[in-house]
């Protein structure tokens, strides 16, 4: 596997911070910048300095020069400027990615530790192609019938999740992941028993990687003073200490980015109450291999107490959200 990439994503973020800075202290407007280097769209700026566009090295290198910036800092903001734009290895041979998974995989990009919960679906790193054809074509039914198709070709998008998962498994620097999953995720409703099967072991499969941490909360756990997370999310850490940590609210059709502090560290505490109140790691494995005996029903019931899997109410917590290996 190839090593870890810096994410596109964050790095078009610190170069858009970057780029306003050396602007205001420059003592330019927005306005002054546009007519001084001859663009002709007033929002070309903007994007750049929100991060919201891949950049052109030539139009940051236009601004540097306006900014007079010294070598040594030209340098270093071209060369981030290189790598915000650089869609990495397999990404590019998935141009038809939906928006949505597409900054999925830029924030995996480079990421050295993820937190990831989802109340209803097995999450995307964890899939196999069963499972996640029948989300990625079910979504893609949704948004043509709303007349607004955005998945071209649901083989390939299908093939470019399989590619995301690849992080798992890269050497020497795969991240390490913990993620909990709901006993609901693996019911009757994901689709057929064989699907269902396949999809459970691979989880077994994947919880015995050395980097990955699988929890499983059961139906009728309580979390702390029954707490119900409102919808699945997903934190990234980053092996550059410069790229800030990135908080990941992912909608039915739609996702929030933050990286505000506040916002991320409620949304660790969530994580780790969700952590202590499912089952331990070694538990889940157990449960995940019992469950692919029941093709039929593979999570049809709450393990009875006393069983491998019965509920308990308090588990060890997560470690702190840290790159240490």
């Amino acid at each position: 596997m190839p090593p870890a990439a810096p994410s596109p994503i964050l790095r078009r973020r610190r170069l858009g911070t970057e780029l306003r800075r050396l602007r205001e202290a420059a003592g330019l407007t927005g306005d002054q910048v546009i007519e001084r280097i001859g663009w002709a769209s007033a929002s070309k700026l903007s994007r750049l300095e929100n991060g919201r566009s891949r950049p052109d090295p030539a139009d940051v290198a236009d601004l540097l020069t306006l900014y007079k910036v010294d070598d040594e800092l030209r340098d270093e903001l071209l060369g981030i400027t290189r790598e915000a734009g650089d869609m990495r290895g397999w990404l590019r041979n998935f141009p038809v990615m939906t928006q949505q998974q597409r900054g999925f995989a830029e924030l995996e990009a480079g990421c050295a530790q993820i937190w990831e919960y989802n109340p209803v679906l097995v999450p995307g790193l964890l899939q196999t192609p069963g499972y996640a054809r029948y989300r990625i074509i079910s979504a893609s039914q949704v948004a043509d019938e709303a007349g607004e198709p955005d998945v071209e070709d649901p083989e390939t998008e299908v093939r470019a999740r399989l590619a995301r998962q690849s992080l798992l498994t890269r050497s020497p620097d795969a991240p390490r992941y913990t993620a909990v999953l709901e006993e609901a995720a693996l019911g009757r409703r994901a689709g057929p028993p064989e699907v269902l099967r396949e999809q459970l072991v691979q989880l077994c499969d994947l919880a015995m990687l050395p980097n990955v941490t699988l929890h499983l909360l059961l139906r009728d756990t309580r979390v702390a003073d029954w707490y119900l997370p409102p919808t699945a999310f997903s934190v990234y850490r980053f092996a550059d200490p410069l790229d800030p940590e990135t908080l990941a609210i992912e909608g039915g059709f739609t996702d929030v980015m933050s990286t505000e502090v506040n916002t991320l560290n409620r949304y660790k505490v969530v994580f780790e109450w969700l952590c202590s109140a499912a089952l331990s790691a070694s538990d889940t494995l157990s449960w995940l291999i019992e469950a692919t005996g029941r093709q039929t029903d593979p999570a049809g019931s709450t393990v009875a107490p006393g069983s491998v899997a019965a509920p308990v109410q308090r588990r060890r917590a997560p470690g702190p959200l840290t790159t240490d290996r």
